[in-house]
């Protein structure tokens, strides 16, 4: 019976941040109120803050929900035995992929435009997704120093310098409605490029 109750109130959650995340999306943060989240669920406010205690926290959860369900290169095995070129080569085209996808895209506009009224959804945002993914290239930067194959220097900075790499082109584009979402040859062509200039900079 445990059980059962559980099942139940993860689904329940489920349904809560899959509705906000299509409000948040459709309507911006500050146009959406946790009374319209329970009315499109069809429930009440105290069942609502049963899950979530303010608005705040439910956009935590959909970005948790957003990352997990896209953060490919927080999946992505970093092996340190392996040949750095093609794991950074990996890395990038698995966070290009990641940063160009529709419902990404839709959040970082989301934020970018409602970040004046509300910077606390700038910096969820950050540290509940891309420093995750910083952290842990991060890890193996810094195993890649240690064995050599880099240059010695900071590695969440280096870390941070290949993300920005990976996050130059075809994203700002495709953020900005400049040009249309890259197909995997065009991701694949600027992760190349992205990991040449890195190694060129950090490499031993």
């Amino acid at each position: 019976m445990a059980g059962k109750v559980q099942t139940s109130s993860e689904a329940r959650r489920r349904a809560i941040v899959s509705a906000a995340r299509a409000a948040f999306l459709r309507h911006g943060y500050g146009n959406t109120s946790m009374s319209a989240i329970a009315a499109k669920l069809g429930g009440s406010k105290t069942t609502l803050w049963s899950y979530f205690r303010n608005k705040r926290e439910l956009f935590d959860a959909v970005v948790d929900d957003l990352v997990e369900r896209y953060g490919d290169a927080l999946r992505l095995p970093l092996r340190a035995e392996a040949d750095p070129r093609e794991t950074l080569h990996a890395f990038a085209v698995s966070i290009i992929t990641t940063v160009t996808r529709p419902q990404i895209v839709a959040l970082h506009r989301m934020v970018t435009g409602e970040a004046g009224r509300f910077p606390e959804l700038g910096r969820a945002l950050v540290e509940r997704g891309m420093r995750r993914g910083q952290a842990r290239l991060a890890e193996w930067i810094a195993q890649q120093m240690d064995r050599g194959t880099l240059r010695r220097a900071d590695p969440l900075l280096a870390a941070t310098h290949f993300g920005g790499l990976c996050q130059s082109g075809a994203f700002q584009h495709y953020l900005l409605g400049a040009s249309e979402r890259p197909t995997p040859a065009e991701i694949a062509v600027e992760a190349e490029a992205a990991t040449d200039v890195f190694l060129r900079g950090y490499a031993a």
